[in-house]
């Protein structure tokens, strides 16, 4: 495979940009995409098969059934960490080994509904929370220990809709190039 097909399929929404300046019209829709993005990716992988969850996105890359465990695991981390840069002063967060989390037993053959349960609890909670913020919660910060580099609420929330529209697309892609 060459590498540009690679990396497409590694990235088919393209990296994570911050925007110079953030504005509320990107933080509402940023908190649209978090708001849909359970029912979205629900309605996409329900009707796969067994097989099909255990199939990889990309050569090397996670099954369908460990994108949408990991997504879960993910967002319920970024949840946490909203609280705690709202409830604390730049405190620096846990960062946690997705690969190997990805590898766990739940991971690899749990049901996707727990996690896709998870997920809309998780989103429920993190809409809700988001959509109360004041723009001064939306500067508050926390350090990531990895690079020692500070991320603010606003950046977070864009962070997230593209993580979750990210792994989105990694799954919606395998299912056209497959034709499922």
């Amino acid at each position: 495979m060459e590498k540009e097909t690679l990396e497409q399929l590694r990235y088919p929404v393209g990296h994570y940009q911050i925007p110079r300046k953030i504005t509320e019209d990107h933080l509402k829709e940023w908190i649209s995409v978090l708001e849909h993005l359970p029912a979205k990716l629900e309605m996409l992988v329900s009707p796969l098969s067994a097989s099909q969850l255990e199939t990889p996105y990309r050569p090397g890359g996670w099954t369908v059934r460990q994108l949408v465990h990991h997504i879960a695991d993910s967002h319920h981390h970024s949840y946490i960490r909203f609280k705690w840069a709202l409830t604390e002063d730049n405190p620096i967060i846990k960062p946690y080994r997705e690969k190997e989390w990805s590898n766990l037993f739940d991971a690899k053959s749990a049901p996707i509904q727990l996690s896709l349960d998870h997920l809309k609890a998780v989103h429920a909670k993190l809409v809700f929370l988001l959509k109360g913020l004041s723009k001064e919660d939306l500067k508050r910060v926390f350090t990531h220990p990895e690079g020692n580099t500070e991320t603010t609420l606003a950046e977070n929330v864009g962070r997230y809709a593209w993580h979750g529209s990210h792994h989105f697309s990694h799954i919606e892609g395998l299912i056209k190039r497959e034709g499922w």
